[in-house]
């Protein structure tokens, strides 16, 4: 493995970003930066302030004097571990339309870009290989059909006790997948020179592995 390496992996909500990038991560020994997380943590700030995105001069006065960074893995919202407030319906809502917002994606893309200067990573999200750093070492999209994205929501809601209706969330994935890749600023779309892996019918480990055969060849 090179000294340092930056590894981006795109796709819509619910394939897998996350929880392949961690695991990943830590095949490949670099830190793992949840940028879903971020934008999460701006939705927080908003509800808890009381801003509304659509405010140019309130939401600069916001994003002036927030700041996000990680800590083992937790999410730091202004020295505070807000891990699990962010994972909720709510804040998902406000989310992804509200990432779409320039001001806001320049916020977090200065922040996302001053972590590679400093160490070797994988992050994950919408535009980390078209935008945040499109001239990342290994750049990845991942994807996964609706029907699929949407069954491993409901499974991973109803482990935690909570309730969820399938076709609720596949209808909500369906939206969210319309919103990040119509959007103006920035929307969704496959980095040129990434490698794509449909992980519909595939395990996490397979993708991984995947992903690890990929980055080894190319390092050998």
């Amino acid at each position: 493995m090179r000294t340092k390496t930056i590894v981006a992996i795109d796709g819509p909500a619910g394939a897998g970003k996350s929880t392949i990038a961690k695991r990943l991560a830590a095949r490949i020994g670099a830190d793992y930066i949840d940028t879903g997380a971020m934008y999460r943590a701006v939705a927080l700030k908003l509800l808890r302030t009381g801003t509304d995105y659509k405010d140019p001069e309130a939401l600069q006065t916001m994003l002036d004097a927030m700041d996000v960074d990680f800590s083992e893995g937790h999410t730091i919202l202004d020295g505070e571990d807000v891990s699990g407030l962010i994972r909720t319906p709510e804040i998902s809502a406000l989310a992804s339309p509200s990432s779409g917002v320039p001001a806001i994606r320049y916020k977090l893309t200065a922040l996302q870009q001053a972590m590679g200067k400093r160490k070797s990573i994988v992050m994950d999200g919408r535009d980390i290989g078209t935008v945040v750093f499109p001239d990342a070492d290994f750049k990845f999209f991942l994807t996964a059909s609706a029907d699929e994205r949407a069954r491993r929501r409901t499974e991973e809601m109803r482990a935690k006790g909570d309730p969820a209706d399938f076709e609720t969330i596949r209808a909500d994935i369906i939206q969210r997948d319309y919103q990040d890749s119509h959007r103006e600023f920035r929307p969704l779309r496959k980095a040129d020179g990434a490698v794509e892996i449909d992980s519909t019918d595939m395990s996490i480990e397979s993708v991984v592995d995947t992903m690890m055969a990929f980055i080894e060849a190319r390092d050998r």
